[in-house]
């Protein structure tokens, strides 16, 4: 049984199914699985997630990305319909959310980073998170030279982070004012290797790596899909892979030669992979400009998925795709969340 009551999903699911909505919603999520930390709350547990299936299986219009954007071609609507999507192509979307999307008979796009794929390294935000906010003991200093300014932290006390500590602050998300010097280091790093370009951020986090006294690893928890579990991924047609670029960068930071090479080279990997033709992207971050639509375009895509908060609406731009991103809900908060946006 799942934990929230099934007779109360079902009457939540009965009140989704008789509002008229305006149109579609695209569900972003990024992960589905359990760790202990989470700062980017990007993690939906298996157990809110196969909720969130049956409520949409009983809401009755789970679609494909390709429906949704063939309608919106042909001047359709698709009102009341959602669509699930993920971003970065984490391994969990493949041992754990398409097992769930299988049995409720759900499909789902996941857009994949390409330039991760194989590699033996976890995403740059998650192996920073590995280095900085687990348990054990680091210099009491770091100084990092970032774009030509030096940059120095210190630890104090913090250098040294126990079980015990590390188990307290379990609950923090990231943000500027963190409980210890650990999570303000760990949020200041992260904001300034954000808008670094992927080689000059890799360089630091060796330097990182090699400051911390550990080793390079990549956390079974934590790592992405490899490319024989990228032909796994689409197998049976019910999950669509679709395209993230190669670094995951803030692409209306790149200039336009940049951005292209982005877009083309991390297609090309992935049909190189899978051998059949990708057509869906979605940006980085959200991030975009107006020299990034016709690349998109130009590149083969169908369409393109944004972060903007919003329903698809019969005039929406199928290359600036609003989403709607999904917390750790359980059934009966995801009810009640479906049933807001779908009245907005």
């Amino acid at each position: 049984m799942l934990s929230s009551g099934v007779s109360q999903l079902r009457r939540l699911s009965h009140r989704i199914r008789n509002i008229v909505a305006p149109g579609a919603l695209v569900l972003l999520y990024h992960r589905v699985a359990e760790v202990d930390s989470d700062p980017w709350s990007l993690c939906v547990t298996p157990q809110h997630f196969a909720e969130h299936l049956q409520v949409l299986g009983q809401h009755g219009h789970p679609a494909q990305l390709k429906e949704l954007t063939e309608a919106l071609q042909a001047g359709n609507r698709s009102p009341g319909s959602t669509t699930i999507t993920f971003d970065d192509g984490y391994a969990d979307n493949l041992h754990i959310a398409k097992p769930l999307l299988e049995r409720y008979d759900t499909p789902a796009t996941v857009f994949v980073v390409t330039g991760y794929v194989d590699q033996g390294r976890e995403f740059w935000w998650d192996e920073l998170e590995r280095l900085l906010l687990q348990p054990g003991t680091l210099p009491e200093s770091l100084c990092l030279q970032i774009n030509g300014r030096s940059f120095q932290w210190q630890l104090g006390e913090s250098a040294h982070y126990s079980d015990s500590d590390y188990e307290r602050h379990l609950g923090w998300r990231a943000g500027p004012d963190g409980p210890t010097p650990r999570h303000s280091l760990y949020y200041a790093v992260w904001k300034a290797l954000s808008p670094l370009r992927d080689e000059e951020r890799r360089r630091l986090l060796d330097q990182l790596v090699a400051w911390s006294g550990t080793e390079p690893a990549c956390r079974p928890t934590h790592r992405q899909v490899s490319s024989g579990e990228l032909n796994a991924l689409g197998q049976g047609g019910l999950i669509e892979v679709g395209s993230h670029t190669v670094t995951h960068p803030f692409l209306s930071a790149l200039p336009v030669s940049s951005q292209r090479d982005e877009l083309q080279r991390s297609k090309a990997e992935l049909e190189e992979i899978l051998g059949y033709s990708v057509r869906s992207f979605a940006y980085p971050h959200g991030s975009y400009s107006t020299d990034t639509l016709p690349i998109v375009r130009e590149t083969g895509f169908s369409c393109a998925c944004s972060s903007v908060v919003d329903m698809v609406r019969p005039r929406t731009d199928r290359f600036q795709l609003p989403r709607m991103v999904v917390q750790d809900w359980n059934g009966e908060e995801f009810s009640r969340q479906l049933s807001t946006w779908f009245r907005t």
